[in-house]
């Protein structure tokens, strides 16, 4: 089974043999293939519960869960990574989930879509609407994403809670983007400890 490009470059990123968290996991995908293919273990959370399901079918441990209540279940350096992929913009306590996460594990790994990307900036500056994308694919009333953010604005946010940026990359489809990325990047990618 092939991974969509931005859980590819994650899995990629996460270590053989390691124990696992990842936040928001959907349908189990990443974890998935993270057992089978890297004899990784672990666990998903997700809220919604036909996602449960199909993680549940996919033989991934997955608990139904609200991240929005905390992850203080979770002990401290409890898991060799955690991935918090394309949800961090949907949550309200951002920063205690972002100190959390370097709490729970020895590194982590959050994604996120990139508001300062091209087209983005071009709907609101010369459409005068907020941006609809492939990666942001809802209107402004109905979109799940509270926070947005560019890849400066997570710098900053890492940097005033003390969390070390380890390793960063930028794709703009199934491509990465090492040029001018915070303008031609639409999905940031973190890996933080």
């Amino acid at each position: 089974m092939k991974l969509r490009d931005d859980l590819q470059l994650i899995y990629d990123w996460i270590p053989d043999n390691s124990h696992v968290l990842d936040l928001g996991c959907g349908n189990g995908e990443l974890l998935h293939e993270l057992m089978m293919k890297k004899n990784c273990t672990g666990y998903g959370v997700e809220i919604d519960v036909n996602s449960v399901q199909a993680a549940i079918e996919r033989d991934v441990n997955v608990i139904q869960a609200d991240l929005e209540h905390g992850l203080a279940s979770f002990g401290d350096n409890s898991f060799d990574v955690i991935v918090l992929s394309q949800t961090i913009q949907a949550m309200q306590n951002t920063e205690t989930i972002l100190r959390d996460l370097t709490r729970i594990a020895k590194q982590a790994i959050v994604s996120f879509p990139n508001f300062g990307y091209w087209k983005n900036r071009l709907q609101i500056a010369l459409g005068g609407h907020m941006p609809v994308s492939e990666r942001m694919p809802y209107q402004w009333y109905n979109t799940p994403n509270i926070h947005w953010c560019t890849l400066y604005d997570f710098d900053r946010l890492c940097e005033q809670n003390n969390i070390r940026v380890l390793e960063r990359a930028v794709m703009t489809g199934d491509k990465r983007v090492d040029i001018l990325p915070n303008l031609l990047g639409s999905l940031a990618f973190y890996r933080v400890g």
